[in-house]
């Protein structure tokens, strides 16, 4: 199924890109130029790899718009040139980030596949050499002289995910990410497997536009029980706020006593749009389904459907910039973009 590819490295930071100093036992970025003595088997792989790191790498708890704009630019840059793109990404925030690069990127139709690790690459039980060497296997496959995914995927632990479906679910096992909404695209075990019949289908005529603007006025708002009128007060007087996505129960429902209900409805008279979207990891939003959500759902609250947080955060930084009126907003944003929901 596989042709030779060219395929271009990205580092940016995190566990994966780290060795152990044995006699200090301290973790330190190495160069990624000496990638094939560290891993002498990607010289096994008949693809043709070329690396590019950030200056300074970064912690992924410190990633921003600003750095998926970088990650955006690089791509950019080099799109003409490889057939497929790796990013290598600290694990914390890769969801995020891998989310935002598939609304920065449209008419995308080449492999941009995430992966980091658990532990460095110089561990002796590392995870690191199995999540990279696939994924470039996965940037580099072929069929009919055809890239095979042509999508913003990520891919840890033996499972490729589509990225902006993922969310980390474990901080300790080397099965970190999970995507409960959607299948996985591909899998790996004694054969390469791909899901082709759920991969995007790409559109080879049209040109890759880059977004470069995002709007962070956002936040995330997780209601709990006991949650007062006051402390929500207080964020929709917050100066510049354009954005809440509010983390619901089960199924989109929220608290629907007059005080929260009056609230919500300030917020949105003030400019403020706001994204339903459920706590949980798997499942999806109905507004209405429930008494619960029959008062949001009335008063113009978004519905985020399936999903995640992440995607949500990373779509609504994406379309704020557009300056949709907030009912062109809402189409929009109900509508499925990049696969992110169904």
């Amino acid at each position: 199924m596989s042709n030779n590819s060219k395929i271009l490295l990205i580092y940016t930071g995190g566990t994966i890109g780290m060795i152990k100093d044995f006699e200090t036992g301290a973790l330190k970025a190495f160069n990624f130029n000496e990638l094939l003595q560290k891993i002498p088997e990607l010289r096994l792989l008949e693809h043709e790899i070329d690396t590019v790191s950030f200056e300074e790498p970064i912690d992924s708890s410190n990633m921003n718009p600003e750095y998926y704009i970088k990650i955006a630019g690089i791509i950019e840059e080099n799109y003409d040139n490889y057939d497929g793109f790796v990013v290598l990404h600290g694990s914390d925030t890769m969801s995020y980030s891998a989310s935002a690069l598939g609304f920065i990127l449209e008419n995308l139709n080449k492999p941009i596949i995430y992966t980091g690790s658990q532990l460095p690459i110089g561990d002796l039980r590392t995870d690191a050499k199995e999540n990279l060497i696939t994924s470039i296997q996965l940037a580099g496959l072929k069929k009919n002289g055809k890239t095979v995914i042509n999508e913003v995927g990520l891919y840890f632990e033996y499972k490729l995910y589509r990225a902006n479906r993922t969310t980390k679910i474990n901080a300790e096992h080397f099965q970190a990410f999970s995507s409960l909404n959607y299948p996985a695209l591909a899998q790996s075990g004694v054969h390469l497997t791909v899901n082709e019949s759920i991969l995007k289908r790409p559109n080879r005529r049209k040109k890759l536009i880059v977004h470069k603007e995002l709007d962070n006025n956002v936040m995330v708002l997780k209601l709990f029980p006991g949650i007062n009128a006051q402390l929500i007060q207080q964020i929709i007087q917050i100066k510049g706020l354009k954005g809440i996505v509010l983390e619901t129960y089960g199924s989109g429902n929220a608290c629907n006593e007059d005080w929260f209900i009056k609230l919500i409805k300030e917020a949105l008279q003030k400019g403020i749009l706001i994204v339903n979207v459920t706590q949980c990891i798997g499942g999806s939003v109905a507004m209405g389904h429930y008494e619960t959500s029959t008062r949001l759902k009335r008063l113009g609250v978004i519905s985020g459907k399936d999903i995640t947080t992440e995607a949500a955060i990373a779509k609504m930084m994406y379309l704020l910039p557009k300056e949709l009126s907030p009912k062109v907003f809402k189409t929009i944003y109900e509508t499925s973009l990049r696969g992110e929901m169904l």
